[in-house]
């Protein structure tokens, strides 16, 4: 099923805004995919491949990782290659009706697998709904969503937790997060929210931004070693990172001048451009942090094959960059003043088109449900598993930059 099917994401805030978690949703990709155990044991045993190691266990830290499940799912072996307190299942309530269904829930929930309920009657369930589910997901439609928030919050004294969706504008978020409700957000994280934070740049981007111009201009070791001795904040950063286990220098490094000569100049910009994105203090939600470095990052991931690592250093930054007038709170045309970037990058940005635009839209498309990602993976001849393997890491390693 791997083979015919893309993931695509959802991410779940809790009322802080922060990301608790993920539904990966199954995106089918062509007439052929279908739900059998075999085909759906594949693709769990893809995802658990992607997002649990040997070594460090569940790369996504934190996070719970919700996944549209259907009943022949249930019994799949690959989901013991999962860890439990991280997984949900999400099914529908109709379906527990059937005592084999119901059955192997329990069995799940009991092995301590977590199980989201769709479309669920809470009147009809009452007081049933805690031995049957530990998530249940309401519906918040219609103009009075307060209303409707106040009616699901009265259920939170149980233990299942309460997930609004859909959730369309801000508004109705901090109705739902004031009575403690968590949510999917599908898009609304991309659209800006009203602030009365200060828009542009702010000191530390502002360093940032110099030293992005100077790399470009290809300035000497000296040049970028001065500027940094004047950011003690920065220069600890840049220590940090040149000596993380992540970047496996092999050896310590004391000296700022040491650090910039092994970094080179390609990932020296691409460092500079994370750190731009996580100096933001626009008061915009993390989740919009997070979604710009797991988009830079697969988009990265899906141009080395064909690219290299090189150019594909360069599709990163378009990737962060994709985001950047969000997270500063001014337009993109702003944002390009500030900064020099290459023709490609600039393409990419401004219009999706360029060598480098069409890993962009696709990276896009994984985090929307589009059904672009089917023609756009076709277009640049990316297989569903290259795809989906890319998204996943892509996620994971996002992980290790939020640290």
């Amino acid at each position: 099923m791997h083979q015919t099917t893309f993931l695509v994401r959802e991410p779940l805030l809790d009322p802080r805004q922060r990301v608790v978690g993920y539904e990966l949703a199954w995106h089918h990709g062509g007439a052929g995919a279908d739900s059998t155990r075999e085909s759906l044991e594949s693709l769990i045993g893809l995802v658990a491949s992607q997002v649990v190691d040997a070594e460090n266990g569940w790369l996504l830290r934190d996070k719970l990782l919700f996944l549209e499940a259907v009943p022949a799912m249930l019994s799949a072996d690959a989901l013991y290659d999962l860890p439990p307190e991280h997984t949900v299942l999400s099914l529908k309530a109709a379906e527990l009706d059937n005592p084999d269904i119901m059955a192997a829930v329990q069995g799940l929930r009991a092995g301590g697998v977590g199980i989201l309920l769709r479309d669920a009657d809470l009147a009809r369930l009452g007081t049933r709904l805690p031995g049957m589910a530990s998530y249940v997901e309401v519906r918040c439609s219609g103009v009075d969503v307060a209303t409707q928030a106040r009616t699901y919050a009265a259920l939170k004294h149980t233990a299942v937790g309460m997930i609004a969706r859909p959730v369309s504008n801000w508004a109705d978020f901090d109705a739902c997060a004031a009575l403690g409700l968590n949510a999917f957000v599908g898009k609304l994280h991309l659209t800006p929210r009203p602030s009365t934070n200060p828009k542009g740049l702010n000191p530390a981007q502002t360093v940032i931004m110099q030293l992005m111009q100077m790399v470009r201009q290809n300035a000497d070791v000296a040049q970028l070693e001065a500027v940094l001795k004047h950011d003690a904040a920065l220069s600890y950063k840049l220590l940090r990172f040149i000596n993380s286990a992540g970047f496996g220098a092999g050896r310590d490094v004391h000296s700022l001048r040491q650090a910039l000569a092994l970094l080179g100049y390609t990932p020296l910009y691409r460092w500079l451009t994370l750190l731009l994105a996580t100096a933001s203090t626009s008061g915009y939600s993390p989740v919009l942090l997070e979604t710009a470095v797991v988009r830079g990052r697969l988009a990265e991931l899906l141009a080395q094959p064909a690219l290299g690592q090189g150019e594909a250093e360069n599709v990163f930054v378009a990737g962060m960059f994709s985001l950047l007038d969000r997270l500063l709170g001014i337009p993109m045309d702003e944002v390009l003043t500030n900064v020099q970037l290459s023709e490609e990058v600039v393409a990419a940005l401004l219009s999706r088109s360029g060598k480098y635009g069409p890993y962009l839209a696709l990276a896009e498309a994984c985090e929307l449900s589009m059904d672009l990602v089917a023609s756009l993976s076709a277009t640049l001849k990316l297989s569903p598993l290259e795809v989906n393997q890319a998204h996943l890491s892509a996620l994971a390693w996002a992980q290790t930059v939020a640290a």
